[in-house]
């Protein structure tokens, strides 16, 4: 919809004609109606964002408008202008559903005034629409978090900070699970649109039909149910991010239409003639082989394209061990504190038992273990039956006591070396560090080491 788009119904042309050079003035695109009849042509062919019309027209009055452009656009704003300025008048209009009227004879300051309630009434409607539709594409309770220090996620994470404040399409792979939603509310958090909604959607989560209809809108009459027009996604992402979750479980027709968007930023409803500016930045995501998805024609090569102008890849979480306990900490942290539990650390078996452990849900099955490990917790430590993970933590603790029974590993021998010339030196790390022929840094960075794998540092003073 062109944004600043008017229609001005008066049967009195020199009043009609004041109305227009005034909208004009103002920087508003206008048509004009003598008759409640030429005005219902015009609304049937066209889309306007405000509808100023008189109360009293020949054959039919100005209620008849009112309901014809609530009909054809509930977004509309509708204001009626009357000569007969009582309350009844007014209240009558209101019931129909203006959304305010004008005292004839008027100014074009009362005029700016008007509109400008207007605007604002419309601005909070579209911003309550975009963020219960936000929060209804919320399918996933608990969120993984931008936490780790794995070089690959780094290198991920500071692509998507880097190109954050542009308007390019990013896509974002990865396995289920890996974080793809939380790059995507980093990218419109960190951009210029980061005052406009976003808004998510589940692309494997519809048929073909209703998601052609949810990302586009579709026109009232347009199939069975349609009772009355609907905003699309793309309009409700207007002027914020649109993030399009699952893009390879597109199907193939609804391919075609986001590729069109995407080159032409331009749609039309279902059902509907009239051409919309998509301004929304999309993001998309995906956990599949879109290449092998393409050889197999499954997936159009030209949108992959304009999808993948910039790819983020982020790494499964058993490629980021290292990223575990900070992760698993961080979790405990937060669901102690969601859930007023008195759990704040984990046992020994329960941190080898995570670091072992394949998460094929990755960063959110880890959370999922974490929360349940929390609620049926009995004291202030985590184990590794809290986890579900009692198996495997009796297998790594079997393995473990095995390889130490026939050879020690060349970590334990370092760290008892340690311990021991720490213990020699009654604790002093700059002597122990002179002997070991290291720096303190070197000890102290150690130390930290056990320390996150909960391993005893007894010796430390």
């Amino acid at each position: 919809m062109n944004p600043r788009t008017a229609l001005v119904i008066d049967d009195d042309a020199l009043s009609r004609e004041f109305l227009v050079e005034t909208l004009r003035t103002s920087g508003w695109t206008t048509s004009e109606a003598g008759s409640a009849e030429e005005a219902t042509r015009i609304l049937a062919a066209g889309e306007f964002r405000l509808v100023l019309t008189d109360l009293r027209l020949p054959q039919a009055d100005g209620l008849a408008v009112l309901r014809a452009a609530r009909e054809r656009s509930p977004e509309t704003s509708v204001v009626v202008l009357t000569a007969f300025g009582t309350v009844a008048t007014a209240v009558e209009a209101m019931r129909a559903g203006a959304d305010d009227f004008l005292l004839k004879p008027t100014s074009p300051e009362q005029i700016e005034v008007v509109l400008g309630r207007c605007e604002t009434h419309r601005r909070l409607v579209q911003e309550n629409r975009a963020l219960k539709a936000s929060l209804t594409e919320r399918s996933v309770p608990v969120r993984p978090e931008i936490v780790g220090r794995n070089p690959r996620f780094i290198q991920a994470l500071a692509l998507a900070e880097r190109v954050a404040s542009t308007d390019a399409t990013v896509l974002v792979r990865g396995e289920s699970g890996t974080g793809k939603e939380v790059i995507a509310e980093l990218l419109h958090r960190r951009s210029a649109r980061a005052q406009g909604p976003l808004i998510r959607v589940n692309c494997a989560a519809l048929t073909e039909s209703l998601l052609t209809s949810e990302l586009f809108g579709h026109e009232k009459g347009a199939f069975t149910g349609a009772t009355a027009r609907r905003q699309g996604r793309f309009e409700l992402a207007n002027g914020g991010t649109l993030f399009l979750d699952e893009i390879g479980d597109l199907p193939a027709e609804v391919q075609a239409k986001l590729l069109r968007v995407l080159e032409t930023r331009e749609f039309e409803r279902v059902g509907g003639t009239q051409t919309i500016e998509a301004n929304a930045r999309v993001v998309a995501a995906t956990n599949r082989d879109l290449e092998g998805a393409i050889a197999r024609g499954r997936f159009r090569e030209d949108l992959f394209y304009r999808l993948n102008v910039v790819p983020v890849m982020l790494p499964p979480l058993r490629e980021r061990r290292e990223d575990i306990p900070a992760l698993a900490r961080h979790f405990l942290t937060r669901f102690a504190r969601q859930h007023g539990s008195v759990a704040r650390e984990f046992t020994v078996d329960a941190l080898q038992a995570m670091a072992t452990a394949e998460w094929p849900g990755n960063v959110r099955e880890l959370a999922n273990s974490v929360q349940r490990a929390v609620l049926i917790a009995q004291g202030t430590r985590i184990s590794a039956i809290d986890l579900g993970c009692a198996t495997a933590a009796s297998n790594v603790a079997a393995a473990t006591a095995a390889v130490e029974v026939a050879l020690p590993s060349l970590d334990d021998l370092e760290r008892r070396q340690i311990l021991k010339t720490l213990e020699h030196t009654r604790g002093d790390r700059t002597a122990a560090a002179r002997i070991l022929g290291v720096t303190t840094r070197t000890l102290s960075n150690k130390f930290r080491l056990w320390r996150n794998l909960g391993l005893t540092v007894a010796a430390e003073v």
